[in-house]
């Protein structure tokens, strides 16, 4: 049932299998990375073809556009959900580019607010189960779901929603589908629910007693029998606050092995992200594995393909395997990480809820690969960071201490950029609501956390404790909603460094799967914060992506002094008009009025 495969193409723990595993390659073809070559003496650069596979931005639009959309607000529902208040999500954005399913419609001028709304009806199974007003430009709309109409099956229901307008010179209708995953209840095992109004997962403790809670997924992926060698790694790694492992099957484990390791897991009340990359294009044991595994109380997810960008696997191979998962168990998303910055997204992504990505800029250099020797551009080369940008000439602020012999910075210094992790989420979800997927799936982040091995080419370095805060806050300043690290172990440095944040998570949490708060990004100076913002309360975080302090006052992010209460602080010192960050440092506040308390989080979601 467990393989290990030499072509998958994932970064190994050690990195002399990775690099042994990245270069293998059939026989008579040139060696590929994310659609380009990269080794000279098999493709010299002035003869290698582009890549290809780039994402088709959408084409403007010189009127209106409705990009009707509808999904229900949790995945799946269960039977036990019947007379609980299920509901339907509208989105009706009226926007100016052909994106998918946008279609025309004639408003009157002036304000969207007073252009009309949308009536809307919801059917399923030969029976209306949801209508109700929607107003135009509505986000996450919600009107109420009449799931006692409906049988639960194990197979997804077609939901048919259509939305009449008639505020314009004529009456226009628009429709839109979707699936509604209601479930039997099932039996002695645990159940993941995605809330579709935010992208959190949902899960009962690791025991499967109690209620459905948002879980912030925040881990390391680690090699399965280095845990089997000393169950005591779990218990340590629980109390430093993770609440995922990710195990990698390397070699082939003993049942019993599993079972100890699963089982210790379970009982720190943490939860399993299922690895299934060195098998996940082999039907039957993916079968066999999902069959062996879906029981587990503390299963969170699925983890099929690993890079499958980079690795240029066949295009329909992660939805093949998707659609395979969900025919044997709908009760647990799946998830992949995607390397390439931008290589067929739309075809890999498709077979996914949680797209990942993996930007490794610490000790790289991304305009020159040190393996080959060769240039790093759009159309050539493998520098370990796919496209991935140098900072800029002259911003020597931003140059960290191994690299000040680069002071002043030239153009094309090679140093990677923090500001690579932020495109590459804003990125991938600017593209996932072009696609209508901005409901149905969720962005993660893998956080650097290795580095300086020898013989490792590609990253001389590891991150400072310090640097892999600052890469993981960017991630969920700009939507990520969750942080698996590549990998454990890893220096003590990165483990304290990120067990001070897991252990703060409880009171960030809160804000980041509230369905009602609303996220206001900003950049001052060299420090990226985000507010998240609800009625009576609200989070900043804030992270230093210089090399150097950084003062900013509370005004500067539209904050008038209230109160500011710590929740994590990693080189920060506050203060009523501010707060200053030291080198790399980070920070989140909650700000709240004297008689508010922040919202327990389990009465959002019951």
């Amino acid at each position: 049932m467990f393989q290990t495969s030499t072509t998958s193409v994932m970064r190994s723990l050690s990195l002399s299998v990775v690099l042994a595993t990245c270069f293998l390659i059939p026989a008579g073809q040139a060696q590929t990375w994310c659609g380009k070559y990269y080794n000279p003496s098999q493709m010299p650069q002035g003869q290698a073809p582009p890549p290809g596979g780039a994402f088709s931005t959408p084409t403007s639009s010189q009127s209106p556009l409705l990009a009707f959309r509808c999904a229900p607000a949790i995945k799946p529902y269960l039977s036990e959900d019947a007379s609980s208040s299920a509901a339907i999500l509208i989105d009706s954005p009226v926007v100016y580019s052909n994106i998918e399913g946008a279609e025309p419609i004639s408003i009157p001028s002036g304000s969207l607010t007073n252009a009309g709304t949308l009536s809307v009806t919801v059917s399923a199974g030969g029976n209306v189960v949801a209508n109700g007003t929607v107003p135009l430009n509505a986000t996450a709309y919600e009107i109420p779901l009449s799931l006692g109409k409906l049988t639960p099956q194990t197979t997804p229901y077609n939901i048919s929603c259509e939305a009449t307008y008639s505020g314009g010179s004529s009456s226009s209708t628009f429709t839109t589908n979707s699936a509604l995953y209601y479930l039997p209840d099932p039996n002695n095992s645990g159940v993941t629910k995605m809330d579709l109004r935010t992208g959190a997962l949902l899960a009962k403790p690791a025991n499967g007693q109690g209620s459905y809670q948002p879980v912030f997924p925040i881990g390391f992926y680690t090699e399965f029998q280095y845990l089997a060698d000393n169950l005591t790694l779990i218990d340590e790694l629980a109390a430093q606050g993770f609440t995922v492992v990710h195990p990698l099957f390397e070699t082939t484990p003993t049942p019993s092995s599993v079972n100890g390791v699963f089982s210790r897991i379970q009982q720190n009340g943490m939860y399993i992200m299922f690895d299934m990359r060195y098998v996940y294009q082999d039907a039957a044991n993916v079968t066999a594995q999902v069959n062996s595994f879906k029981n587990w109380t503390n299963l969170l997810l699925w983890y099929t393909a690993d890079e499958p960008d980079g690795s240029s696997d066949p295009l329909n191979a992660t939805s093949t395997t998707y659609d395979l998962i969900y025919n044997l168990d709908g009760y647990h998303p799946v998830s992949l990480v995607l390397n390439c910055q931008d290589y067929y997204f739309t075809s890999y992504a498709a077979g996914t809820d949680i797209i990942m990505q993996d930007v490794y800029i610490i000790g790289a250099n991304v305009n020159t690969s040190l393996m080959f020797n060769t240039p790093c551009t759009s159309t050539y080369g493998d520098c370990g960071c796919d496209n991935c940008s140098p900072i800029p000439a002259g911003l020597n602020d931003a140059v960290p201490p191994a690299n000040a012999s680069s002071i002043p910075v030239a153009p094309n210094s090679g140093i990677g950029s923090f500001t690579d992790v932020t495109d590459r989420v804003t990125s991938f979800l600017s593209r996932m609501e072009t696609m209508g997927w901005e409901r149905t799936k969720a962005v993660w982040s893998v956080p650097q956390a290795f580095g300086g091995a020898a013989g490792d080419n590609y990253w001389l370095r590891a991150p400072t404790g310090q640097e892999w805060v600052v890469i993981t806050l960017l991630g969920i300043n700009h939507g990520s909603l969750g942080a698996i690290s590549w990998s454990d172990p890893t220096p003590v440095d990165i483990k304290g460094n990120a067990s001070a944040f897991a252990i703060a998570l409880p009171l960030i949490t809160p804000f980041l799967f509230n369905p009602t708060a609303v996220r206001t990004n900003y950049i001052v100076g060299g420090v990226d914060v985000a507010v998240w913002s609800t009625a009576n309360q609200t989070l900043l975080m804030a992270t230093n992506m210089y090399y150097v302090s950084q003062a900013i006052n509370w005004t500067d992010v539209d904050i008038n002094d209230g109160g500011a209460s710590s929740a994590f602080s990693s080189g920060c010192t506050s203060s009523s008009s501010g707060f200053t960050l030291d080198s790399m440092g980070s920070a989140a506040f909650v700000f709240s009025n004297s008689w508010v308390n922040v919202t327990p989080i389990g009465e959002l979601f019951g």
